[in-house]
């Protein structure tokens, strides 16, 4: 694969695909940096007065995070930006014509509001049937659907945090983002379904990626598992010292923690007690088999805890893996931003930010394609920065139109 600093010489897998991106925050805007990244044209529509509410971000929890806006530059990396009143009847003429040459109309604002800007899917559909009109709702389109969300809001309502943390302390929120995150994939993919669609179809359709469908897909197999069986244990959070599969589980060593990924059979035992060094261990009659061990849960995991707290986690990881044992320590960001494995998959990358005029370290591509792979060949645009020529050169305004819209209020 290309470096990061290279440009594809291939057009991309998405090229030829325009989207009409009115979205703020994360969700929304991080659907369209994946289309974007993979060659779609991605215009971002923005009000001309402050824009997209992350171009004020400039700390995450009252921290500062950068001397440049790392938070909308990323997510927006590859747009063009256009201002554009949507509350005046020129910016909405505007849009509509954005819509009649477009292939994908986007949002995560609310429905009542888009209806009252006449951006409503039916309003677009008669402007142009081979839309795909993608919305990034709270809940989803039907029900109960007013409410605000956040990711925090929405993770405590689906069970997530009930489900994570030792019993007795606090939930934990999942943090990082998560679930807008992995609501904004769910939403690129629906996009992408809709448009393979319309090639044997003809007709665009409507489609929602909402926030608490994809946390509760995101919680898929906790989920399921509680469905099957109705176990209050599922649902609850559970004691690293007496979990069903004790194996499965994370320890305190020398230096930090590690995680062991083993299933209960006396292969993957057997495996375990060879690395261990303690025959008190292997002969124990607590733990002759898998059923023991689990009823003895958490006399093992203390047992365990014990043994492995007297080494680094290097040396347990070296004897693992030559033992075939999935394993590894629990690593921070700053352990991630060493790992050479990130940056040869482009995972993480550099590329130059005009903001600060040089270099800086961002997230990469989690999609690796052999013949048309992903780039990023520049970071979010400046507030209508591309308004003007966009207008006359792409939807065939005049300059005397563009001196019109201005005096209108339409844009800036």
């Amino acid at each position: 694969m290309p470096e990061a600093s290279e440009t594809p010489t291939t057009r991309g897998a998405l090229d030829g695909i325009r989207v009409i991106d009115l979205t703020v925050w994360f969700q929304g805007p991080v659907c369209a940096q994946h289309l974007a990244d993979f060659g779609a044209d991605v215009i971002k529509v923005e009000r001309p007065k402050g824009g997209d509410q992350g171009r004020g971000v400039m700390s995450l929890k009252a921290l500062p995070v950068g001397d440049w806006n790392q938070y909308f530059l990323v997510i927006n990396r590859n747009k063009r930006s256009v201002a554009l009143d949507l509350k005046t009847d020129e910016g909405r003429g505007i849009m509509y014509r954005m819509v009649e040459n477009a292939d994908v109309f986007l949002s995560n604002l609310s429905p009542a509001l888009l209806e009252r800007w006449g951006l409503d899917y039916e309003k677009l559909r008669a402007i142009n049937p081979r839309i795909v009109y993608a919305m990034n709702t709270g809940y989803g389109p039907h029900g109960s659907a007013d409410r605000p969300s956040f990711d925090m809001t929405v993770q405590a309502l689906t069970g997530i945090m009930a489900h994570l943390g030792e019993p007795g302390q606090p939930p934990i929120y999942l943090g990082m983002g998560s679930g807008d995150a992995y609501g904004g994939l769910m939403s690129a993919l629906g996009i992408l379904i809709a448009l393979h669609a319309r090639r044997r179809t003809g007709r665009g359709q409507m489609l929602d990626a909402s926030l608490y469908g994809a946390q509760l897909f995101l919680a898929a197999p906790a989920i399921q598992a509680y469905l099957a069986t109705g176990d209050r244990r599922l649902a609850r959070q559970q004691s690293r010292l007496d979990r069903p599969q004790p194996l499965r589980n994370a320890f305190p060593v020398e230096d930090g923690w590690v995680v062991l990924a083993l299933d209960g059979s006396e292969t993957s035992w057997s495996k375990l007690c060879g690395t261990l060094g303690d025959d008190d261990l292997v002969g124990d009659p607590l733990f002759a088999d898998a059923s023991l061990r689990k009823d003895n849960a958490r006399a093992l995991v203390g047992r365990l805890d014990k043994i492995l707290s007297s080494r680094p986690a290097e040396q347990w990881l070296t004897r693992w893996q030559k033992a075939g044992i999935p394993a590894s320590a629990i690593r921070t960001f700053e352990d991630l931003v060493a790992d050479p494995q990130a940056w040869h998959n482009r995972y993480l990358m550099t590329t130059h930010c005009e903001e600060v005029d040089r270099e800086v370290d961002i997230r990469g591509l989690p999609i690796g394609l052999s013949e048309t792979p992903g780039a990023v060949e520049g970071l979010g645009p400046e507030l209508g920065e591309h308004t003007e020529i966009l207008l006359t050169e792409l939807f065939g305004y005049t300059w005397d139109d563009i001196e019109r819209f201005k005096t209108a209020g339409a844009i800036p």
